[in-house]
């Protein structure tokens, strides 16, 4: 049996276990440096639009996660290095961001996060792999649907699945019962009486956490990234539905079963 282990770090809460899959919310943190939250222009309600509000509640379904504790507009670790600091408007949806731009010392303080993130997914992930040979991360998301404003119509649900999984950086040829069955089994999930539409790379393939995952581990790691659409919130006022983010965590438990079926069938 393996030992659970629950560690705080300042930049992210982290718990272990013996499950083979792994769940990370790498956008759900809103928290700033003192330094940072001085000169932000944005208001809490515009950045936490652009954050993943409640994806931290579905990554407890494995013994196995990370969270991280910063904001998106601290450091993205969804971004290559040398774009994960937001400096531009055209960094982050055009928007005005700080009063005045950050200084290149609190740029090279982020970049420090960034690394430090990085380096303690590498040792988790390394010991997934020493421990189950294949592993799954779930890399947990949501994006907006209701860019126009509150009142304006939806986005058209043609381009906009509710649920988006990005699968452009594995290798298809080597997880592709894996992913195949994982999509299967998330679509027949019984979600408050009707079956959530769920479909591969159509809104997002996957970025530099996926990219960085598949490129150091790709034999070993199949990362699923996941975007829900903000159908279970109001993406304006920043409100959820408790009833849906339970049933969305429901249904995410609900393929932990044929996961680590496909595991073992690798």
């Amino acid at each position: 049996m393996v030992k659970q282990r629950e560690y705080r770090h300042p930049l992210w809460e982290e718990h272990t276990g013996g499950d083979p899959v792994i769940v990370t919310a790498i956008h759900s943190g809103h928290s700033l440096r003192d330094e940072l939250r001085d000169i932000m222009a944005l208001d809490e309600g515009s950045r936490l639009r652009e954050e993943d509000p409640f994806t931290d509640a579905w990554v407890s379904i494995s013994d196995n996660y990370v969270l991280p504790e910063r904001s998106r507009f601290e450091f993205d670790l969804n971004r290559a290095r040398d774009e994960a600091v937001y400096v531009r408007p055209q960094d982050a949806w055009d928007l005005k961001l700080w009063k005045t731009a950050p200084t290149a010392e609190m740029v090279l303080r982020s970049l420090g996060e960034y690394d430090s993130v990085y380096a303690e997914l590498r040792k988790v992930f390394d010991k997934m792999r020493d421990r189950h040979g294949h592993f799954v991360v779930f890399d947990l998301h949501a994006y907006n649907y209701r860019r126009g404003g509150p009142d304006a119509p939806p986005q058209s649900p043609v381009e906009n699945p509710e649920v988006n999984i990005g699968t452009g950086t594995l290798d298809r040829g080597y997880w592709g019962a894996l992913v195949d069955r994982f999509i299967r089994d998330l679509t027949h999930f019984d979600f408050l009486g009707r079956h959530l539409d769920v479909r591969e790379n159509v809104k997002f393939v996957g970025r530099q956490f996926a990219k960085w995952t598949h490129e150091n581990y790709p034999k070993s790691a199949c990362l699923l990234a996941i975007e829900f659409k903000k159908f279970y919130m109001d993406e304006w006022s920043g409100l959820g539905d408790p009833v849906q983010i339970q049933a969305i965590r429901q249904a995410l438990a609900s393929t932990l079963p044929g996961i680590k079926e496909s595991l073992a069938a690798l």
